[in-house]
Formats: C-alpha cells, structure tokens, sequence
C-alpha cells in the first residue's frame, strides 16, 4: 500500500480530479464512470459501483469501474453488494463489511473489505455507492472511507449543474417563446399578427419558410406566410403546405420530414413538401386551443440544418403561448355577418358535436319536457268530493190507527213495487167485519118483517141501520186490504226500521218508511272556493259542464254526469268553504253501476273546464299563491 500511494504522489492532485469532475459536461453515463474511476483512486479501491433500487425492490446498477467486459460473470463483491443495499438504504449509514470468498478459509482474518455508502437525495435514499478495498488494516480502512465520503458529493454537485442547465435552457426557450408572443401582442389584426408570428419564428430559427394556417371546416386554410404578403391558395406549394398542415392536424402531434425509422406518426405530405419544393427539413406544429387542434404552424429550414429536440420543444413551446391570441383574432377579426356566422356555427357544433353526450342529452330531455309542458293542451278539471242522493222521496204511512204486527224490510234494503214493507193487525178488523155483517142481516131482516106488516117508519129505520152496517163492512174491508203496507215502487228503504216496534200502536198518517227511487239518483258535489271561480268561467248557456265521478265502493268505474245547478252561496263542508254542485247522473240501462250504486254513497268528481297547457295547469295553484302573499305584503 505504501508503494502505491508513494506512486500516485506524482499524479494529479485531489483538487484537480475535484475540479475536473466540476467541468464535466458529459452524459450521466460517463459522469458516474469518471466519478468510480476518481474514487477508486482518491479511496484506494480496486473497484466500484453505483447501484440503485428499483419499484420491485431489486439492485440495478448504473455504473462499474472497471467496466464489466461483455459475457463477464458478476464479480463476488457486486453480488454481495446488490444483496444488502436494501437494508442500506434503509439504515441510511456507511457501513464496512468483509468480502468472504471460496479461497478464504472461515477462521483466516478476511483480506477484501466492502464500503457502502448510501447516496442521498430529495426526502430519502436514492442508491448506494459499493467500493472493494484490498486490505485488512482498520486503519487504511477508514482513510479510505473519509476519502470516499468526500468524493460522493461530487455526484449531487453534478446533479445541481445538470439542473441549473436544464432550467436555463428553460429560461432560455420561455424568453423566446415570449419575445414572438410580445410581437404578436403588438398587432389587432389578424393578418399583421400572423406576419408577424411567421417572420419572427423564421429569423430566430433560421427558417426558409414558415407558414400559419387555421382549421376551416374539415380542412386547414392558410392564413400567412412569411414574407409573403398575399397567398394564392391555387399554387402548387400552398397546397402542399396545407396538405402536411392537415396531416399533422390529424393525427394531433408534431410532424418531421425527414425522420428516422422509428417514428410512430405518418410524414407522407411532409416529405413530399420537403422534395417537391426542396430539399429542406419540415416540421409542423399542431397549435390547441381549449383541448382541441385548432391551428398548425409549418416551418421549412435548409436540409444541412436539422432539428435539434430542444428547438422543436422551444417551437411548441412558442406556438401555445402564441395561439390564444391568434384564435382571439382569427375569430373576431371580421365583419359582423362573418361574425355571427362563426358564433352560429360554433354554437351548432358545440350541441349538436359528440361532446358531452349524457350533458346534451339531459339538455335536450329537459327541452322536449318544457315545450311538451307549455304547448301541450290537457284536461283541466276542478275536483270536488260529492253524496249521492236520490232526486225523489215517497213516504209510506200508515193507513189507519192500529197496531204494528210484522215488518219484513229495513233501511237500506231494496225493494220492487207492491213489495209488503210491513203488516198491521187484523184480529180486531176480522171480528169487527163479522160484526157488522151480522148487524146488517139483522137490520134487512127488520126492514123485511115491517114491510110485511105494513110500518113504513121502521122498515126505512132498518133499512138505514142495514146501510150503515154495510158501510162499516166496507170501511172494514178496506183496512183489512191495506193491512199489508206495500212498496208503492222499486227503490231503496232510507228510513223506517220497525223491527224493534212490533206490537207497537200507530197513528194514521204517521210516517213508516221513506223510499227514495233508484231510477232517479242524483249527486252533489261540493267544490272548494279555490275553485268555483274556474266553475263559473266556464259555465255556458249552450252546453252544461260535464264530468266523471268516482265512488270510494268501486274506483275503478267512471260514473258521467252533467251539472244541474250551483248553489250561490258557500258553506261550511270539513272546516273549509265550498260551494255545493248539483249534478245528474248519465247512467244507461245496462250500466253495472246501477247494481251497487245507493244513495249517501261518497267519493271523488271530476268537473272537465276545458283544456289548457300543462304547465299552466300545473303552476296555477303555486302562482295563485304567491300572487296572493305578493299582494299582502304590498308588492
């Protein structure tokens, strides 16, 4: 070891390799070779390597000195080295470990050493640097490790210059970049800015041609060209120019001519721009306004002067802080009808375009649904409950004072005519008949013995004692045939249940039974004040108001009716003001409803007033509302 540091005392000196590791400005690739090379000297290692840990938590190294021949087996001490750098990088320390090989036996004291350093940057560990050290003395080991951790920082000090250049050319291409939009800035019209933006970019890049054109329908218009002031678009190159505009403008990225086998994109107009009017180097610019390809920019250099990666990004970078602006002039830089035209048409293609679909649809739904609302006509109709009531009552009384011997009906039981409702009794009738029978055989018996004996004052005394025993006979037999009370019609029992007074005495007159007719059914409706104004609207001499009614016994069936009369004067139904409707009911003679449908019967009526739109329908009572708070609050 002392041979060889006394043999390196005539090379260069640390801070010479330092400064040449300084001024280095070559790839990353050959930064970290020269940097192993510079440690494995400065340290007194016979090799090193840069290792780094992958996603898969695997060791990838990024640079061996000395470099690795192809075909090399991995030395011991890289493999070593790529096994531990894991729990290195998670320790964050310098660690020195020995290198066992085959040729070593496991009690000898190992001659190869390793030092691994943990490479920082950012928030954590970025890689490991491994050194291999040909010596057993602690002492010459940690000499070597305070050289080497003075050496690594060469490498972050690489990595700032490397970004200190990278954001000057940054600087570099924003100025630039600037500079052509100030000079666009400078212009209110269209073609004044276009030249200018086309002569800029020429004389900054050395361009023989460059050439602006904007997205008209389908196809790409040019606009300007440099140092040209008018175009003729019937050329042979403005065609082409346009051609390898729209080419790029299709496929929606940069498009060069000529370009190396592996490019992606199709160049085909490009390159028959650059050898038709050539031979030159083409680049064309998509230029993207709000996500969408709404300009190209098109520039033609001499074929000896291609390219660089750095001039295309400084061009793009150019032409998207320049297209703002010349899309602002392109679309406002017209008279009014070209104007309106291009808002027209701009509108048209943003609705009727395949953009926002579930948007638009839901646009166009909610449309349909408000012209369906205000220019379809439905039914108006006022709702009001209703009772339905028979339009006649017959009252069934009882013919003469007697008493109540049977009743066989009860309210609400229908009955037909000549129906027995109820029987009084006749014990007392039948006895008092025999009675007078035999009083009047007797009186004619009387009148025929004094006729034969020739007393005309006692037979004209029987025979006037025989007619009245024959007029109570005929009193008699009358009370006797009405004995049994009978339904005078078909109809329904509303009132008169007896059952309970059999026995009972009643007076001649009084009222048994009512029986209202089912042939004659009426209802009546009670509409509330909220909407007996629409009632009266649309009353009409000509043709009374109609409707259907519904019965809560059977929904399902529609009952017509028209309106009779209204009553002018509101009361009092369920706490709430109505006005009360009489209407007659459209039944036919095979209608199922006559079947079921019986006087007190309730539900709900349907009063049709005419057909207006849906939305007036519906934002009535809302309107009515607010109109009426408006009101009271003096607004």
């Amino acid at each position: 070891m002392a041979q060889e540091t006394t043999g390196q005392a005539s090379g260069p000196t640390l801070a010479e390799l330092v400064e040449h590791l300084m001024q280095f400005e070559g790839p990353p690739e050959q930064f970290l070779l020269h940097l192993l090379a510079v440690q494995c000297q400065v340290g007194q290692a016979e090799s090193g390597a840069i290792l780094r840990i992958s996603e898969n938590e695997q060791a990838e190294a990024l640079a061996v000195f000395p470099p690795l021949e192809e075909g090399q087996t991995t030395p011991v001490w890289l493999a070593q080295s790529a096994e531990i750098i894991p729990r290195i990088a998670k320790a964050g320390q310098v660690v020195v470990r020995p290198v066992q090989t085959g040729e070593e036996f496991y009690a000898e004291q190992a001659g190869n050493h390793l030092i691994l350093m943990p490479i920082r940057g950012g928030a954590g560990v970025r890689g490991v640097a491994a050194f291999l050290i040909q010596t057993d003395n602690p002492t010459v080991l940690d000499q070597c490790r305070e050289r080497l951790q003075l050496t690594i920082s060469l490498l972050g000090l690489y990595e700032m210059r490397l970004t200190l250049q990278m954001r000057r050319g940054d600087m570099q291409r924003m100025r630039e970049a600037c500079e052509v939009l100030a000079a666009v800035n400078e212009q209110t019209r269209l073609k004044a800015a276009g030249m200018a933006f086309c002569n800029d970019i020429a004389a900054r890049w050395n361009a023989n041609r460059v050439s602006l054109g904007f997205l008209s329908g389908r196809y790409v218009k040019m606009a300007t060209m440099s140092h040209t002031e008018k175009i003729t678009r019937k050329t042979n190159l403005v065609q082409d120019i346009e051609s390898a505009m729209e080419e790029s403008l299709d496929q929606d990225q940069e498009v060069l001519a000529p370009a190396g086998p592996e490019v992606v994109f199709v160049n085909r107009a490009a390159r028959e721009l650059a050898s038709r009017h050539g031979p030159s180097n083409v680049v064309s610019l998509p230029m993207r306004h709000r996500g969408e390809v709404v300009a190209v920019t098109t520039l033609e250099r001499a074929p000896d002067q291609s390219l660089s990666l750095d001039e295309v990004e400084t061009l793009r970078l150019t032409c998207d802080l320049s297209t703002a602006r010349l899309v602002d002039l392109h679309e406002h830089d017209k008279w009014i009808g070209a104007k309106a035209a291009g808002a027209m048409r701009k509108g048209l293609a943003t609705l009727l375009g395949p953009s926002h679909t579930w948007v638009k649809a839901v646009a166009l739904a909610i449309v349909a649904i408000l012209l369906f609302l205000c220019l379809a006509k439905g039914p108006f109709r006022a709702e009001a409950t209703f009772v339905i009531e028979a339009t006649e009552l017959r009252v069934v009384p009882a013919p003469f004072n007697g008493f109540l011997f049977d009743v066989y009906v009860e309210p609400g039981d229908a009955v037909t005519v000549n129906q027995t409702l109820a029987k009084l009794d006749t014990s007392e009738l039948i006895w008092r008949l025999k009675q007078a029978r035999a009083d009047a055989t007797a009186y004619r018996k009387q009148a025929t013995l004094a006729q034969t004996e020739g007393t005309t004052v006692e037979v004209q005394i029987a025979e006037a004692l025989a007619e009245k025993a024959d007029a109570e006979i005929g009193l008699l037999q009358y009370r006797l045939e009405h004995a049994e009370i009978k339904s005078p019609y078909n109809g329904i029992v509303l009132t008169g249940d007896l059952r309970r007074q059999k026995g009972a005495p009643l007076d001649v007159g009084a009222i048994l039974f009512e029986i209202a007719p089912l042939e004659s059914l009426r209802a009546k409706l009670h509409v509330p004040e909220k909407r007996i104004a629409d009632v009266f609207a649309a009353q009409n001499d000509d043709q009374p108001l109609s409707g259907k009614l519904a019965a809560a016994s059977d929904p399902s069936q529609y009952i017509g009716f028209e309106v009779e009369r209204i009553n002018q004067v509101a009361e009092v139904v369920n706490q709430t003001n109505a006005f009360q409707v009489r209407a007659r009911l459209l039944l036919e003679e095979t209608d199922q409803a006559k079947k079921w449908l019986r006087p007190g019967m309730e539900g709900m009526a349907k009063i049709d007033l005419g057909r207006r739109s849906y939305a007036w329908i519906w934002t009535r009572d809302p309107v009515n509302w607010i109109r009426m708070k408006l009101w009271v609050l003096g607004l």
